[in-house]
């Protein structure tokens, strides 16, 4: 039986990607797609001259926060690329601007405009990314060309600042290639480059598993391997689920028709703000570090021993994992108050004639979203603080550091890859109706 089900399930599968590619417009977004994101791993691999690349990756080897981050760029980092900051400028200037808009009365009226607004809110984050990666791009050559870590040479004034316009360039370059690929709705442009840069990493760990690999870690590889799936599962699983609270709508009488009396269901994910906590977090996680590198060289010695003490601090394994988890928890609470409005969801209900079965609409109605909603999005919260920092706790149980179990980047990879293949399955549903 379970045989029969396997072989049904490659045979349905088969014949969606036989008609995907049968479909001239789907087949081609798809081949779009592909072709932008191997422009990205190009361009990734196109260092900028006169930088010590040994040393560079000698530094990122020892340094948590920013290995972390060249894990995410693909490798970016390690190749001093013209796109080493990969979207990060981007994505900081999205966390800004979602905080202002809770804060700034104009930023909030026009996010509620719909998608005018959006589309304009979005311009400004655009802008805003252009003098983030300038800043970003020097605090980085900076830190990079400190006394006794010898990365950069002969940096002069003006290849500072040609090093600086190159690399913001990168950054709008690769901001554009997003944008284009989020309108062929085959998934996130942002979330897709991340995803390249993540999925291009996988063969050189695997590489140097087998180059390290000792007979007698046979059984910790194994354990790795179950944990790997497990994950895996367990991210299907938490991403996919989702409470149905059942609504009822009220008979209506139109005339010598009636209308309604149906009865329906509202869908709460457990995992609303999918992967957006954790890269959130992971931006604010770099800023401290980030800082601390720039005045490790001060000539005043309180602010260079504040400087070492915050770059010691952020070294920790305990103090990074614990405040890496808070950040993670406390942005998917943010995260999931921004896109989830009980009380506009109550006035919809209200409006259609919807109810909660042995829930009065309006504000009670309101109420038991929002409590239902904190009840789920506990679950969600902890379950995406774990996963982050799911490679700490490996490493300090099994004593190892040979191989970790990415969990945040296990977590990128199949949200990434679930939303791609729903967002193609709507698109071969809508085919499908126009061909009716």
């Amino acid at each position: 039986m379970v045989y029969q089900f396997n072989h049904l399930h490659q045979l349905f599968m088969w014949e969606k990607i036989q008609q995907v590619w049968k479909i001239k417009d789907i087949r081609n977004k798809i081949l779009f797609v592909v072709g932008a994101l191997v422009i990205f791993r190009l361009v990734a691999h196109i260092p900028i001259p006169g930088v010590n690349l040994a040393n560079l990756r000698q530094f990122l080897a020892g340094n948590q926060i920013f290995g972390l981050l060249d894990v995410f760029s693909g490798g970016t980092m390690s190749n001093f690329s013209i796109v080493m900051l990969g979207v990060g400028p981007y994505i900081t200037s999205s966390i800004i601007f979602q905080l202002l808009a809770m804060i700034v009365p104009k930023l909030e009226e026009l996010s509620k405009e719909g998608e005018s607004g959006q589309q304009r809110i979005n311009s400004y984050t655009r802008l805003l990314a252009v003098p983030l990666a300038f800043v970003q791009s020097y605090a980085m050559i900076k830190i990079l060309n400190r006394p006794g870590l010898p990365i950069i040479t002969d940096l002069t004034f003006f290849r500072l600042v040609t090093i600086m316009m190159t690399i913001t360039a990168g950054t709008m370059f690769l901001m554009w290639i997003g944008e284009l690929i989020s309108e062929k709705k085959v998934g996130n442009g942002i979330s897709l480059l991340i995803f390249a840069g993540i999925v291009s990493s996988f063969p050189g760990a695997i590489r140097n598993f087998f180059l390290n690999y000792n007979s007698a870690d046979f059984y910790i590889f194994v354990l790795f391997a179950v944990l790997a799936v497990l994950t895996v599962v367990g991210v299907v699983f938490i991403n996919e689920g989702q409470r149905n609270i059942p609504v009822n709508y009220a008979k209506q009488m139109r005339g010598t028709h009636m209308y309604g009396g149906n009865s329906t269901h509202l869908p709460l994910r457990v995992n609303m703000s999918g992967v957006i906590p954790i890269i959130f977090a992971i931006s604010l996680m770099v800023f401290p570090s980030l800082i601390a590198q720039f005045f490790i060289q001060a000539q005043t010695a309180w602010i260079a021993s504040a400087a070492a003490g915050t770059i010691a601090l952020f070294q920790n394994q305990l103090f990074y994992g614990v405040v890496y988890f808070l950040l993670v928890f406390g942005f998917t609470y943010f995260y999931t108050s921004v896109i989830f409005h009980p009380q506009k969801m109550a006035e919809n209900l209200q409006k259609q004639g919807g109810f909660i079965p042995g829930i009065r609409p309006g504000l009670e109605t309101e109420k038991y979203l929002g409590q239902t909603m904190n009840r789920i999005n506990l679950t969600g919260a902890l379950f995406l603080g774990v996963i982050a920092i799911l490679p700490l706790l490996v490493q300090y149980f099994m004593g190892t550091t040979n191989l970790a179990i990415g969990g945040t980047s296990l977590l990128i990879v199949v949200s990434v890859a679930i939303e791609i293949s729903k967002q193609i399955s709507s698109q071969l549903t809508m085919h499908a109706y126009d061909n009716v």
